[in-house]
């Protein structure tokens, strides 16, 4: 009995050892290419009269536009304020993980509620000099 037991161990050890070979050495027919996802950091200014009306709009209990933009592949979507030099600033951040991000960002532009919300949470904004709202930013880290 003791023999029979060391060579079902060893089938199945033999077994599992075939299965992970095989599993490591299958190579898709097609290779899907890797999806990138584009990170925007981004800066503008914002009036310190509106500070708390922009909260309010943008607080949790406030659904805005936050379906639209999960719509058109933008996640992980912050904003953070600080004061520097007794001026305000809003810091927002996204995940864009869609295919065609100029088309998205077009067609979420299109939006008649995103177009609402915009005429109302833009001018609360000051924008950087020689911009027209959100600056863009240059991302110059990231650590996975």
């Amino acid at each position: 009995m003791k023999k029979c037991g060391k060579m079902v161990l060893t089938i199945i050890v033999f077994v599992i050892i075939i299965a992970m070979l095989s599993c490591s050495q299958q190579v898709p027919a097609e290779k899907s290419p890797t999806k990138v996802t584009k990170r925007v950091g981004m800066v503008v200014g914002i009036d310190p009269e509106k500070i708390e009306e922009y909260k309010a709009l943008h607080a949790d209990t406030n659904p805005g536009v936050r379906d639209l933009l999960t719509k058109y592949h933008i996640h992980n979507f912050s904003i953070f304020l600080q004061e520097i030099d007794g001026k305000w600033y809003e810091f927002g951040y996204y995940e864009y993980t869609g295919d065609d991000c100029a088309g998205d960002m077009a067609r979420l532009a299109a939006e008649p509620r995103n177009k609402e919300w915009l005429k109302v949470c833009d001018p609360m904004q000051i924008p950087l000099p020689g911009a027209q709202g959100w600056t863009e930013m240059e991302q110059v880290y990231f650590n996975q």
